[in-house]
């Protein structure tokens, strides 16, 4: 059974004075790349079953605004251990019935998590998407488990 992992970095935040990090919104340009990339999800990972994003504030606005763009919902779920990582445990806990899901989150996490999963290094600006592809159950996420099929920086 074939498995793919979509990444995806949230788009570009604001930085107000004193504003814990996690709750720190996003910017304008961040509000206008977030629908591109749900276009770009739409065209080019039309199957996807479900999304486990941070509960950061900028990667649920990024998430909100990109599903706004799609045609079929995926299930979503808000995990701190996107936030907190490490990710690859969120991989290994995928439900083995899901063929395709995606991870919003941060960085360095999404480019070390890409290097560590396929052994390609990968690099990850604000909005960008990297998708997985893997034979192997979820449970078995490791070096080496999966290759890169393709990655996009969606702009608005």
């Amino acid at each position: 059974m074939t498995r793919r992992l979509t990444l995806l970095r949230h788009a570009k935040s604001a930085w107000p004075d004193g504003v814990p990090d996690l709750e720190r919104p996003l910017g304008d340009r961040g509000r206008r790349d977030a629908p591109a990339v749900g276009r770009w999800l739409a065209e080019n990972v039309p199957n996807l079953q479900l999304v486990v994003c941070s509960t950061a504030v900028r990667a649920r606005q990024t998430w909100d605004l990109a599903a706004a763009e799609l045609t079929s919902r995926p299930d979503v779920r808000h995990h701190a251990k996107i936030y907190y990582g490490p990710l690859v445990e969120v991989v290994r806990d995928l439900p083995p019935e899901i063929t395709s899901a995606m991870l919003v989150g941060h960085n360095p996490d999404m480019e070390d998590l890409v290097e560590h999963l396929t052994g390609t290094p990968t690099t990850f600006k604000t909005s960008t998407l990297a998708v997985l592809g893997t034979e192997l159950p979820w449970s078995e996420a490791g070096p080496g488990w999966a290759e890169v099929i393709s990655t996009a920086t969606p702009r608005g």
